[in-house]
């Protein structure tokens, strides 16, 4: 009986490299790959930062009466 192995996606010298890699890159761990700052901080920051101005656009309109059904 022949035992039918499944070829890898990437070749293990090439897993070794990155893992080499990634272990050695002295940031956080949500920060390593080159896009992450991207999705980790910029997505995040602009996400508080529309809150905010709807907000405090909302508590301004309450405020001042603007926008009320008669």
């Amino acid at each position: 009986m022949t035992e039918i192995s499944e070829q890898p996606f990437r070749p293990r010298e090439k897993l070794i490299e990155k893992q080499k890699y990634f272990q050695n890159v002295h940031k956080y761990t949500h920060l390593k790959g080159p896009m992450d700052k991207i999705t980790s901080v910029a997505i995040p920051l602009a996400l508080a930062g529309t809150s905010l101005y709807l907000i405090g656009r909302g508590i301004y309109n309450l405020s001042h009466g603007i926008g009320k059904k008669e």
